[in-house]
């Protein structure tokens, strides 16, 4: 099946699947100037006044109400990474085709949530091997976004490749489940196997272990020091740890 320039495929699947583009309808335009995501990690705004990184961190942190950056910085980092792995997914079980996801195609809306927040400007198709799927991804985004991060706010390494993970099994599952409902055997299969080989990349192979479409990952993304926080389903914590007292500044 070939890529259509709407991607409208995704559209069923709903929320983080759906990826807009420039034939997308018109009462859903997006709002300009957006940065690419190619500036948003190289940290060079269109307009100077704005970084859109900081921005969605200042975001998650007022909503989350937490006082820690590195916090609001890795809660805001693996919703971003659920969204470019579940558009990917989505696109390679669906179509069997992946859109090129250059950073430098993908518009970014820092204040708007899925499936308004990232517009694909062209829609180039590539295979949906899984080296072009990590190459996509992990190289082509979680790598450049995590560097940013650590250099910013001081978030692990490790905790970020298991938000990685984190956020692939998830949208593995979802996909998985969507595929099972409607009774798309393809897809799920296609999903499944897709999924398993990703995790045998080396950015991810030590990050948790994936069991059919349970993760069960080795680090914590800190959800837990959120104000009435808990552990996520596929922590390593089976109860939040006593917080330590280091400072809250990130």
């Amino acid at each position: 099946m070939d890529l259509d320039a709407g991607l409208a495929a995704l559209r069923p699947l709903g929320g983080f699947f759906v990826l807009r583009t420039a034939v997308s309808p018109v009462d859903v335009a997006p709002p300009g100037p957006l940065p690419t995501l190619a500036q948003t990690y190289a940290g060079t705004p269109p307009d100077a006044r704005r970084d859109a990184l900081t921005a969605r961190i200042e975001t998650v942190a007022r909503r989350l109400g937490s006082h820690e950056q590195r916090v609001s910085a890795s809660i805001a980092h693996q919703g971003l990474a659920a969204r470019l792995w579940s558009a990917a997914l989505g696109c390679a079980a669906l179509y069997g085709r992946l859109p090129d996801l250059d950073p430098a195609l993908l518009l970014w809306d820092c204040d708007a949530t899925a499936p308004d927040d990232l517009w694909l400007t062209e829609v180039r198709p590539l295979p949906a091997d899984p080296g072009t799927v990590a190459d996509t991804v992990l190289h082509g985004h979680l790598a450049p976004l995590g560097a940013t991060l650590r250099a910013r706010y001081g978030v692990a390494t490790g905790l970020l490749w298991g938000n990685a993970g984190s956020a692939l099994a998830g949208a593995a599952r979802e996909l998985d489940r969507w595929a099972r409902a409607h009774g798309r055997d393809d897809v799920s299969e296609r999903c499944r196997t897709l999924t398993s080989a990703l995790f045998t990349h080396p950015l991810l192979s030590a990050t948790g272990t994936l069991t059919g479409t349970a993760f069960l990952r080795r680090s914590c993304c800190l959800y837990y020091r959120v104000p009435g926080g808990g552990v996520c389903g596929d922590c390593c914590f089976p109860r939040p740890p006593r917080p330590s007292p280091r400072a809250t500044s990130g």
